[in-house]
């Protein structure tokens, strides 16, 4: 196919996938519901299509050290974050209804998924659209911070977490790695910061309209 066809089905399917993301984080139940599974199978759809190599998408483990330090570096990282959260009184439970088993394993693959969108979907097609891997990583490190628009904090640290994920990504193609870190790194941020200033980690119109118990 065509270098000029291909960027452009690219472009395409990215905004898409954008607009629609975009719509979930800022549309009102039952909208949101019904486009968060249109994003969903819009997502799957192209991904599939693309008949992609299983190791490219990094889902065959690879790179054990590398995959090893990227988890012990944001388990230290946590730790940190947690005791300077103790020390300044900020520190509290994991809030909402379930016990703390249910929100750790739904968070976690939740940022699995995160960072399949960010890797597998806009970091690899970037790669394709623009001029050279240092534009298309911090690209898509802007498009994942800006969905987690309007928290500062939040989207502060997703910029910063999209440009290292992204990087990590290119050197060890291992996303289960970095769906765990990402998961690691969500849930200290969630207890050590408080609600007041993260309205319990949420994005778009749930930030808005956030109203602490």
């Amino acid at each position: 196919m065509p270098i000029l066809v291909t960027r452009s089905r690219d472009s395409l399917e990215l905004a898409i996938c954008y607009g629609l993301i975009l719509s979930v984080i800022w549309l009102p139940n039952p909208a949101q519901r019904f486009v968060f599974w249109t994003a969903l199978a819009w997502i799957l759809t192209t991904t599939l299509i693309e008949r992609p190599d299983v190791a490219a998408l990094g889902l065959r483990p690879s790179g054990l050290r590398c995959s090893f330090w990227i988890t012990a570096s944001a388990l230290l990282l946590a730790g940190l974050l947690i005791v300077a959260a103790r020390e300044l009184h900020t520190l509290h439970t994991l809030q909402g209804s379930g016990s703390a088993i249910y929100h750790v394993t739904g968070y976690v693959l939740w940022a699995f998924e995160q960072q399949f969108i960010l890797q597998d979907y806009f970091l690899l097609r970037l790669l394709r659209i623009l001029p050279n891997q240092s534009a298309a990583l911090l690209a898509a490190a802007l498009l994942f911070s800006t969905a987690h628009l309007p928290g500062l904090l939040l989207t502060g640290a997703s910029l910063s977490w999209g440009i290292v994920s992204c990087y990590l990504f290119l050197r060890c193609r291992n996303l289960y790695a970095l769906g765990l870190a990402h998961g690691i790194l969500g849930l200290c941020l969630a207890i050590s910061v408080p609600d007041t200033l993260t309205h319990h980690m949420m994005v778009g119109l749930g930030y808005l309209r956030y109203h602490p118990h």
